[in-house]
């Protein structure tokens, strides 16, 4: 019974598919990790909270939290050999809706994070234009203008939201090695190189210390004016949603590895990868906005928030560089975070089409992987149409207005209007659904499944001895409990504004 039981464990595995090595699955990994939330948010919070105490305090959390929970994901995933909702099914039946948490979100979160990746693909391409002809790519608008004309253009952010989506799905259509591992093997060098260009070309500017200054040189009266729970509430929410943590992403990617590959090691490099890419992002980003904050160049600030990316940065190279070289550096620049778009977005994909492609394993079908693919990533293309249709909201097409009442911890009522299709996905998603996953997923490995599951999954690589053992037991019971609380307040404190931080 026990070699029957294995048999078809392996025959479902092979089903599912595989990654060929462990460098595919670290480039896959590391790619999930790598996107938006580095090159758009990383910049922009660490701008707006008092830049290196931010960077102290967002390492110290990657440490002490994002290998903990980047461990707990990928063996929970290599155990059971299922995707999110399965693994948690396979746990107990009672624990199932705790992987629904971790579905959803990766299935709003793509549904908006296309819309995104859909505008990165339309500033390429503008600037390859403005190389060949002035104001062909923006019109001769300054940033502002055509950020605010582009976005409110319904039928535009529909089709760069369909290329964007469409590119998704062909990838993982493809499989786990023959299509997410062969794309990310050579997507995330190449991106790793094209982002140590930007950098060079940015630290280098006239001006560029001024940024430098602003990312390495202690500001404490900044950290008092900002007040150092509120930086801590960011940096902790920034770390979690980076890693692609709590989304079930890092759970599906481990079902797909084998037992010869050592967790501890991936899971330590992973978050080091991330982090050193996000500090890259920051590098250049920072010194690029200093640098023309120096030359005094107007609307350009560090703090400047979201719009960082499709306005500030867009004045920087147009501006501040100009000509050749700076539509050279915007089509580049650009380019390099459509990259970095996808290989999160495949990772959201695949996430959701994992649960189908599970479900007709179990029932000893084929997998039937591309029409699995292609109808999901269709209902979420279609799920993202209110998010491209209403301007981020500036009330195109009726707009989205959304009122929610709400009671929270006993509180008075609170009315929350949401006039944007985004931030509502985004509420439900990364302001509850990811953080409250992780912080039952942490208690339920530090109390109830014990951590020496996790010893013995780590320990199923021949001849591989856990050698942090005490250090993830107390992580994982006390420190990523109390972390991912601190994060699902403070989601919620910035959605519903209750005043805790």
């Amino acid at each position: 019974n026990i070699c029957k039981k294995e048999g078809k464990e392996r025959m479902e595995q092979e089903k599912r598919g595989q990654f060929g090595t462990n460098f595919g699955f670290l480039m896959a990994a590391i790619g999930s990790a790598i996107g938006l939330g580095n090159i758009w948010g990383f910049p922009y919070k660490m701008g707006a909270n008092g830049g290196f105490i931010f960077l102290i305090i967002y390492l110290a959390l990657v440490s002490f939290v994002g290998f903990s929970v980047m461990l707990g994901e990928l063996a929970l995933g290599r155990k059971y050999g299922m995707g999110v909702v399965g693994t948690y099914r396979k746990i107990s039946e009672k624990y199932t809706w705790i992987g629904w948490l971790g579905w959803l979100s990766g299935f709003l979160i793509l549904a908006f994070y296309s819309v995104l990746g859909g505008f990165t693909i339309r500033y390429c391409f503008g600037f390859l234009m403005e190389i060949f002809s002035a104001g062909a790519g923006f019109g001769g608008m300054d940033s502002g203008a055509f950020f605010g004309s582009f976005t409110t253009n319904a039928p535009m952010s529909i089709l760069f939201h369909a290329i964007f989506m469409g590119a998704t799905i062909i990838i993982v259509m493809g499989g786990i090695s023959g299509g997410i591992e062969k794309f990310t093997t050579v997507a995330m060098p190449a991106l790793f190189i094209m982002m140590l260009i930007v950098v060079i070309r940015s630290v280098t500017l006239e001006g560029a210390f001024v940024g430098l200054e602003f990312m390495f040189k202690p500001d404490l009266e900044a950290l008092k004016e900002i007040g150092l729970m509120r930086v801590l509430k960011t940096a902790a929410g920034q770390m979690f949603f980076s890693l692609s943590l709590g989304m079930g992403c890092m759970i599906t990617y481990g079902s797909y590895l084998s037992k010869n590959e050592n967790l501890e090691k991936n899971a330590m490099i992973i978050p080091i990868a991330d982090t050193c890419f996000a500090t890259l992002s920051a590098l250049a980003v920072l010194p690029a906005v200093g640098a023309f904050m120096y030359q005094g160049v107007e609307g350009v600030s560090f703090g400047a928030g979201p719009g960082l990316l499709f306005v500030t940065l867009h004045r920087v190279f147009s501006v501040g560089m100009g000509g050749f070289m700076g539509n050279f550096f915007g089509a580049l620049f650009y380019f390099l975070v459509f990259i970095a778009a996808v290989t999160s977005s495949i990772s959201l994909l695949e996430v959701c089409t994992a649960y189908f492609i599970d479900k007709r394993v179990g029932k000893g079908l084929e997998p039937d992987r591309k029409k699995i693919t292609l109808i999901v990533g269709l209902t979420i293309f279609f799920l993202g149409f209110p998010v491209a249709m209403d301007g981020l909201g500036a009330g195109v097409a009726g707009g989205a207005m959304i009122d929610i009442p709400a009671t929270l911890f006993g509180m008075k009522e609170v009315r929350v209007a949401f006039d944007c299709w985004l931030d509502f996905y985004d509420m439900i998603s990364e302001g509850v659904f990811m953080p409250l996953g992780a912080m039952l997923m942490s208690l339920l490995i530090g109390w109830k499944l014990k951590t020496t599951l996790i010893k013995e999954e780590v320990e199923a690589t021949p001849g591989y001895q856990m050698r942090a053992y005490n250090f993830w037991d107390i992580c994982f019971k006390f420190v990523v409990p109390a972390v991912m609380l601190l994060v699902l307040l403070g989601q919620l404190d910035d959605f519903f504004g209750l005043g805790i931080f």
